[in-house]
């Protein structure tokens, strides 16, 4: 069966058939993850869970469609890294806009960016596109969705290729995992404490923290512990999909009238 959610698959004959009220943009990223992960491991992720949360939300409004993830994402910071690749913002920014300028030619309006990769910040982007076009764009962080069932699920902190983003990769491509070439994950603390308590920020060089490219021991990562995580956020982000899709848009949305 084709599955229309799916702009790779579905084809011109059913398109023309149909009213999508809903695009959903997966965004990632392509860069080093630790020596154990994928370096595709944002891109796999927000095509996979893109996918899910359409298929999810396709029963219940039949009006999104998913379309194809963006491979590249802001990584200058881990460019010591062998074939991490960089696009600047700037650069994501002209390619999104070029795409919502196109979905609004063909009549869909309501917009969402599944970001799968820290370093990428579509804020300002959302902003911007909404005050120059009739459209409405939604950012989802995805990995936020189920932030409030973490410590339910995971018992150490991850920032970048630790438990849990090691627990998602088992339960989206275990074959692509190799546990045994995993570094810890041990990072050099910021010598400033203004740092270390977060109340200033800088950008971090991840060739300053170690030499594997992660912020976070994986060990003890699982695929039950990956699949309790996902499956929440997909079920949350399905039923957001669904909820838009049938929203009409009046004066207020998306607030209430």
């Amino acid at each position: 069966m084709i599955e229309e959610w799916d702009l790779l698959k579905t084809n011109l004959y059913r398109i023309s058939k149909r009213q999508y009220e809903v695009a959903v943009l997966p965004i990632g990223a392509t860069e080093a993850h630790n020596r154990h992960l994928p370096e595709g491991e944002d891109v796999l992720d927000a095509t996979e869970i893109a996918r899910r949360c359409c298929k999810l939300a396709w029963p219940k409004c039949e009006s999104v469609i998913c379309l194809p993830t963006l491979p590249y994402g802001v990584d200058c910071n881990l460019m010591a890294f062998p074939l991490s690749i960089h696009v600047s913002q700037a650069t994501l920014d002209a390619v999104a806009r070029d795409i919502v300028v196109s979905l609004h030619k063909h009549g869909i309006r309501k917009i969402v960016i599944i970001n799968s990769h820290g370093g990428n910040n579509f804020t300002p982007f959302v902003r911007q596109i909404q005050s120059e076009l009739p459209v409405h764009v939604f950012l989802c962080n995805w990995w936020l969705v189920a932030k409030d069932h973490y410590g339910d699920i995971f018992d150490a902190r991850d920032d970048h290729a630790g438990q849990w983003e090691t627990s998602i990769a088992l339960a989206l491509h275990p074959e692509l995992v190799e546990m045994q070439n995993a570094g810890d994950g041990y990072i050099r603390p910021f010598r400033f404490e203004a740092l270390e308590k977060g109340w200033v920020s800088t950008s971090r060089d991840f060739a300053k923290l170690n030499d594997h490219c992660a912020v976070g021991n994986p060990a003890g990562a699982s695929a039950e512990k990956g699949n309790k995580f996902l499956d929440i956020a997909c079920e949350r982000i399905g039923t957001f999909l669904a909820e838009l899709a049938n929203t009409p848009i009046d004066a207020r949305f998306p607030h209430v009238p």
